[in-house]
Parts: structure tokens; C-alpha cells; sequence
């Protein structure tokens, strides 16, 4: 059949198992949108406010689902304002789509109106791009793109199109999408070598990453700690990927890591590294992690083996099929020694907060207790990001979804939308600090207009959190530019954009709004003040040893 290039890429969406896409108009991109139209009884579009929302917006879709995610765009800003949200993809992992126009290929590179070169922009942010300037090519592009983005270690693709193409007409057969397995690059002697590893240990140690919530591992790294007896630590990347009420659970890694994870490591002489890059933020001084042991690493990219820690051997593919294959060879193992000392670190080094009045990490444990731990969490990035991963009890993954690589100021709310819509049988709440909450806030007008239940808790410190505790302990307290005391009321300002919005300064006020929050068929935003000295801890200071985390009571001494 004869189709129109607008309406050939409605029907790869179609033909990939697209439901919804994000996006914004405007004029090179019309066809495309007339296309939608057309067919809104088959693809839903969710109109964000703003063009990085829709990027967010696919990227929380994609990792509340699984699936790829697919954002739109016009040409010149419209493309540019997308570029954060595929960086912030790009740096975790995400399969992306982002689809844009540009103007009509004899105008491609004479400064034309809203002209932009968004595939080179992107080139570095991206696992592939392309410029499709015929449309008889348009239908395969599209279909490979969603390959590439999909398989190996996913990641975003882009895909701009002339709008000379998506007005010509050319002949569409229509295909089913190939199967895709993430290549394999491991011998059986690579898993022999894991195995004897494993075997000769006796501290064994499992630093779980990302990769295993990509991979679909849960099973299989449950399976392992307990076949070999073995505590597990993981990044926040991987919040979810064991089930935090298991005893073998030590806390999460690095630099805002549990003091006992961090100890773990440091004292294990196996560290089994799961779908982890070893990130600046886990590994602290590079050179002196894990210094006492022998290093497994276990990953899809080649790329990251050696690259930022030296490992003693590795296994590269998928980690759930390779972690099928280990457990298969593994004797049940036992190390009570190892897992006592671990427990007694842990109960001398719990974490703790002030209990006298209301914190982010008391918010937290209410949130945990009253969504019974099944909700999914999205978070923007900061100090409020990390109290989100160390007192909420995550037991399943792709729970939690927070900007890990990039650290995207303003991720969560359009993250927490595209979650919601990916998954409605679930709770969906973004945990925002007041300064992400200013990025954009203007995605409540999104919520409010489809009527999506998420829940905002912005925790308003009317400070930069982070920045301010960096200048507290390292900048001899000058508060450079991190004090945001004006005249912003969040509830007015939520409630302006059509939400129900509550002020809470009590434990009983944030029991009452979330209570209310849960009841509701449409987006609430719980304006949470707390004190703007409260830090985050334990904490590692830059340049050093993981294994010399400190927390408030050592800064005392």
C-alpha cells in the first residue's frame, strides 16, 4: 500500500507495539501530528508542557515498563530542548526514540528558520542518530533504530526527518519486529573461571548495577546470594533488583552509601561485580576500591571492563543468562563468618536521623509504610535522591527511577508522569527538592490536563540541599548563590496549575495529605518544609577510600 511518510512512521510505531508517545508540535513535525490525529484511537500522545518534559516522560515509560520509549519534537528548539533527556538517557541506559523534523532537504544547511543539525548536536549522547532524507528508506531507519535502542546496552537513537520526506509517498509493507538477544561475548572457559572464583572464596561480596534491572536479573542474583551465601550491595541504579527486606541486603554502595556496604567491600576478597561500571560516585578513590580483593565483573558492554577499575577476569554478555549458567555450576556454599561480621558492622552503623521532627528520611519511612513499599519512585537529584534510596524499602525492580548518571536537575516529575501511564496499577510518587521542583514544575499543567495520579513531595529546604551541605563541610560555609528565600508559595503555585496541593510541616499533616494524595484521580503536590541544615549522611569525602564514610556523630569528634 501507497503511505505517506507520516503515516509510514505511524505505522512502524504501531508495528514495534508503541501505545503512547510525548511530545510537542510545531511546524516542520505537522505531518507527523496530522498522522497522529488520524490514528488516536490506536497511539495516545501526551502533550507535555515542554519539549524536555516529553523526553522524561518517555525515558520514565521506558524504565517503568521495559519497553522503549518514544518522544517527539519540531525542528531548531523544539529538537534542542530534548537534548537533556536524551543525555540524561543516554548516561543510564534507557532505549530511547526521539523523533524529529526538519525543514525540507533543499533548505538543510542555509540557516534556515528553526534549522538545526540536532543528529550532530546528539552525536555524542547517543547511541546512533539519523537524517532521513528519502522516503523510501524511512521504514527501515525506523525499524532498526528501535533495534539498536532496544538490544546490547539499550540507549537513546535519533531519528530527524526532512518534512519534504514525511509529505512524499512511497510503497509499505508492513513487518513483524525482529527478535533481538543481546550478544553474547563469553566462553565457557569465562564461566569456568567465574565459577572456580566463586568457589575459592571466602568473603564473597555481590555489587549489583543497573545492567541487572536491564537484564531482567532479579531471579538470578537472588538466586546466587543465596546459593553461595553472600551479602549483596547495590548502586543506586539498582534499587529494587534484590528485595531490601532480605537479610543478605547491606545497603546501597558509594559515596552516600551504608557504612556496612562500604565496608563490605573494602574487607570482601571476591567482589562480584553485577551490570555495574564502577561510577565515580560508587568506587570513591578508585585505586584503593575493593584494594583486598579479586574483582569478577560481570557485563553486556565490553567497554566497561577495565575501564575505570582493573578487574581479574570478566565475563561479558547478558547478566541473567551468564548468572544462569554460574548457578547451574555452583555448589551450595556457606560463609557464617563472613555474614556474622557484616551483621555486627551493621548494627553498630545503622543509619539514623533526627526523630524529633520532620525529615526527609522520616517522609520516607511514612511513604514506605503507608504504599506498603509497592509504590514507584522517581526522583530528581540531590540530597532528597538519596534519603529516596536509603529509607524507602524497594523489593522488585523498576521501582526506582532517578537521573543516576547525568544527575538531571528536574528529571522526576515528567519521569513520574511517563511511569504513571506505564504502569497504572501502581502508586507512582516523585520525590523532588524544592530547586529540581523549580525546573519543571510546569509538567503539572501535563498531569492536570489528563487527569494522571502522581504524587509530588517536594521537600522544601528553600536551599540548594546539596550544593549548600558541599559548601557546609567544604567551603567554609559560604552559601554561595544556594539560598532560594523568595516569595515562590509551591501550594499556590500547584494548585495554579491544577492540582490539590498541601503545605505540611508535622507527621500527622504529611499522614493527612498522603492519605488524601492516595484517594485522589488527579495529581497532588505535598509541600514538605524541613530544616535547611539537614544532611545527607553517611557521606565519603571526594578523593577518598570508600571505607572512610563518615556521618554527623564523626564530624563531632
Amino acid at each position: 500500500m501507497k503511505l505517506t511518510g507520516a503515516e509510514i512512521v505511524v505505522q512502524c510505531l504501531l508495528e514495534q507495539g508503541v501505545d503512547t508517545v510525548f511530545g510537542y508540535p510545531g511546524g516542520t513535525i505537522l505531518n507527523v501530528y496530522d498522522a497522529l490525529y488520524k490514528n488516536q484511537n490506536k497511539i495516545r500522545h501526551i502533550l507535555t508542557s515542554h519539549e524536555q518534559g516529553a523526553a522524561h516522560a518517555a525515558d520514565g515509560y521506558a524504565r517503568a515498563s521495559g519497553k522503549v520509549g518514544v518522544c517527539l519534537a519540531t525542528s531548531g528548539p523544539g529538537a534542542t530542548n530534548l537534548v537533556t533527556g536524551i543525555a540524561t538517557a543516554y548516561m543510564d541506559s534507557v532505549p530511547l526514540i526521539a523523533i524529529t523534523c526538519n525543514v525540507n532537504l533543499p533548505l538543510l544547511g542555509k540557516d534556515t528558520f528553526q534549522e538545526v543539525d540536532i543528529v550532530g548536536i546528539t552525536m555524542p549522547i547517543t547511541k546512533h542518530g539519523y537524517i532521513v532524507k528519502d522516503v523510501h528508506i524511512l521504514a527501515e531507519t525506523i525499524r532498526r533504530a528501535f533495534r539498536i535502542a532496544a538490544s546490547g546496552r539499550p540507549g537513546p537513537v535519533i531519528i530527524d526527518i526532512t518534512k519534504d520526506v514525511t509529505a512524499a509517498s512511497c510503497e509499505y509493507e508492513p513487518e513483524k519486529p525482529l527478535p533481538f538477544r543481546r550478544k553474547a561475548q563469553y566462553s565457557e572457559a569465562d564461566i569456568d573461571t567465574a565459577v572456580r572464583m566463586i568457589e575459592e572464596a571466602e568473603k564473597p561480596y555481590l555489587y549489583v548495577g543497573g545492567g541487572c534491572v536491564i537484564s531482567g536479573a532479579s531471579r538470578q542474583v537472588k538466586a546466587l546470594a543465596e546459593r553461595i551465601d553472600a551479602p549483596v550491595g547495590e548502586t543506586l541504579m539498582a534499587q529494587g533488583v534484590f528485595d531490601q527486606h532480605d537479610p543478605h541486603y547491606t545497603g546501597m554502595i558509594g559515596m552516600h552509601g551504608t557504612k556496612t556496604s562500604n565496608y563490605a567491600v573494602s574487607h570482601c576478597d571476591l567482589l562480584i561485580t553485577l551490570g555495574a561500571r564502577f561510577s565515580d560516585r560508587v568506587t570513591g578513590n578508585a585505586s584503593l576500591f575493593a584494594a583486598q580483593a579479586r574483582i569478577l565483573q560481570i557485563d553486556i558492554d565490553a567497554a566497561e571492563i577495565n575501564k575505570n577499575v582493573r578487574v581479574d577476569a570478566a565475563v561479558i554478555g547478558d547478566v541473567a543468562e551468564i548468572l544462569d549458567k554460574i548457578n547451574d555450576r555452583l555448589p551450595v556454599m556457606s560463609h557464617p563468618d563472613w555474614i556474622q561480621e557484616l551483621a555486627a558492622y551493621q548494627k553498630k552503623h545503622p543509619l539514623f536521623y533526627d526523630r524529633s521532627r520532620l525529615t526527609c528520611p522520616r517522609i520516607m519511612e511514612v511513604l514506605d509504610e503507608m504504599t506498603d513499599g509497592k509504590a514507584v519512585i522517581t526522583t530528581d537529584v540531590g540530597q532528597h535522591q538519596m534519603w529516596a534510596a536509603q529509607y524507602y524499602t524497594y523489593s522488585e525492580p523498576r521501582t526506582f527511577l532517578s537521573s543516576g548518571g547525568l544527575g538531571t536537575m528536574g528529571y522526576g516529575l515528567g519521569a513520574a508522569i511517563g511511569a504513571k501511564i506505564a504502569r497504572p496499577d501502581k502508586i507512582v510518587c516523585n520525590i523532588a527538592g524544592d530547586g529540581c521542583f523549580r525546573m519543571n514544575l510546569i509538567e503539572l499543567a501535563t498531569a492536570s490536563r489528563y487527569n494522571i495520579p502522581v504524587i509530588e513531595i517536594v521537600i522544601d529546604n528553600r536551599v540548594l540541599g546539596m550544593v549548600r551541605q558541599w559548601q557546609t563541610l567544604f567551603y567554609g560555609q559560604r552559601y554561595s548563590q544556594t539560598v532560594l528565600e523568595d516569595k515562590v508559595d509551591y501550594v499556590q503555585t500547584a494548585e495554579g496549575l491544577g492540582c490539590r496541593a498541601f503545605r505540611v510541616t508535622t507527621e500527622e499533616e504529611l499522614r493527612a495529605a498522603l492519605q488524601e494524595g492516595l484517594r485522589q484521580e488527579g495529581p497532588v503536590v505535598l509541600d514538605c518544609c524541613i530544616d535547611k541544615d539537614d544532611s545527607v549522611y553517611p557521606m565519603v569525602s571526594p578523593g577518598a577510600s570508600i571505607d572512610q564514610a563518615f556521618d554527623a556523630s564523626d564530624l563531632k569528634h
